[in-house]
């Protein structure tokens, strides 16, 4: 039921060098003394009275010698964090020998983020490194079914922040009430194990899921977890929750899809749904309509339909009563079903009815007559999400964040453009 995926994808750890430690490794540990340099803070006090006294001698090249005792002085305890080694000149003194052979000694000392060297203040002792990986949870009831959000955790476990993280994992492909129960539970598993934060796609279509939505979000807030909520948020559209999101500008997308139609010639466009969508389907109607008043077709019946695409007496009633010539479906599945349905009834796509969807999924192109719709990237939402969570974490005081990335319109044949431009041409 539950997983545990480690981050690392492209980020796999590399085998280490002669002195044991990897080339990426060194890499990063390169960085930190280039930050040490520039001026990370420290304490200014002196070198304790163990410090005080002559280091051990060893055998060896001059400055692999002070290398080393200074290491083994900072490893037991000698310097403290915070604390100034002797300087250079003291160094070069105590063992007779140059200040160059000295800086070489400290540079290494650097190198492998023990010191860090700020000008006009000296070399100073570092904190030892803590590892700062995070264990998350994700809890997105519709893995397995909706599409979407296979790639959007493939995007968080690519991302370059990925590194030293955690992501711990469950779903549940059962009927709507056990779906309940089960996400539930999941989430007092991450409350139970302490994770860091929680990704949640908050559920929809099931008979209870507002309540179920909240009840985990309180849950999580008591534990004092992260919660950065993907595609969606549980507040009805346009209210908000006060938690982070990552997703696509839904209104603009549903805008963009349905002035698409409308610029084809569409000029009765219809709104297909599913009751019980979640608030994304309800941003993405409230741009189909502005798109249809930016046209002046406003003043038009309201054709927004919820039903069950795959039942023919819902689209009987759609092509009766709203006599499209365009329809919009909420997502890519929605017109998938009602491509399948128009064709059981006999009415061609695109020829007699134009239909489009949003979300691009990978089997939209793959569909009897390939669906033009709205591409969101799945990958980018992944990794922006797990940034936003990164940022939480540093920064609790952040105010409430919408990222919402950019949508583009994938044409295929369904919307019937190139029978638009045919007509031109005749």
């Amino acid at each position: 039921m539950q997983n545990v995926y480690t981050f690392y994808g492209e980020n796999c750890p590399e085998e280490p060098d002669a002195d044991g430690v990897s080339v990426k490794t060194r890499r990063v540990i390169h960085v930190q003394a280039e930050q040490a340099v520039n001026g990370n803070s420290g304490s200014s006090g002196a070198p304790n009275a163990e410090a005080q006294a002559e280091f051990p001698a060893t055998e060896g090249p001059r400055y692999r010698q002070i290398y080393e005792d200074l290491y083994s002085a900072i490893q037991r305890g000698a310097f403290q964090p915070g604390d100034r080694l002797p300087s250079e000149a003291e160094l070069g003194k105590r063992y007779n020998t140059s200040r160059i052979t000295v800086a070489k000694a400290v540079n290494e000392l650097q190198l492998k983020g023990l010191v860090s060297r700020r000008p006009g203040s000296g070399t100073h002792v570092r904190a030892p490194m803590v590892s700062t990986g995070h264990v998350f949870g994700l809890l997105i009831p519709d893995l397995g079914r909706t599409e979407i959000f296979e790639p959007i955790c493939h995007g968080m476990m690519q991302s370059p922040l990925s590194k030293q993280h955690s992501l711990l994992w469950g779903h549940s492909m059962r009927e709507a009430a056990q779906q309940e129960k089960e996400a539930e539970h999941l989430c007092h598993q991450y409350v139970t194990q302490k994770v860091s934060g929680v990704f949640f796609a908050p559920l929809e279509f099931t008979p209870e899921k507002d309540a179920v939505n909240q009840r985990i979000a309180t849950a999580l807030d008591r534990a004092g977890i992260s919660i950065v909520l993907l595609d969606r948020c549980f507040a009805p559209y346009p209210t908000r929750s006060k938690y982070d999101l990552v997703g696509i500008d839904n209104r603009q997308a549903g805008f963009r899809i349905t002035q698409h139609l409308l610029q084809h010639g569409a000029t009765r466009i219809a709104f297909v749904a599913k009751p019980q969508s979640s608030s994304t389907v309800t941003a993405r109607i409230a741009g189909y309509r502005e798109a249809l008043t930016a046209h002046g077709l406003r003043s038009q019946k309201d054709m927004v339909c919820f039903g069950d695409p795959d039942d023919p007496d819902f689209i009987e009633k759609l092509l009766t009563e709203c006599r499209p010539d365009g329809i919009v479906g909420a997502n890519d599945f929605m017109a998938a079903r009602v491509m399948a349905s128009l064709a059981k009834a006999g009415v061609k796509v695109p020829e007699e009815i134009r239909l489009v969807g949003i979300d691009d999924v990978k089997y939209a192109s793959m569909l009897p007559v390939p669906l033009t719709t709205q591409h969101q990237n799945c990958s980018d939402i992944g990794a922006m999400a797990l940034a936003t969570m990164l940022q939480r974490l540093e920064n609790p005081g952040l105010p409430t964040r919408d990222v919402l990335l950019q949508t583009h319109t994938v044409v295929r044949r369904s919307c019937g453009t190139h029978l638009s431009a045919h007509q031109k041409t005749s």
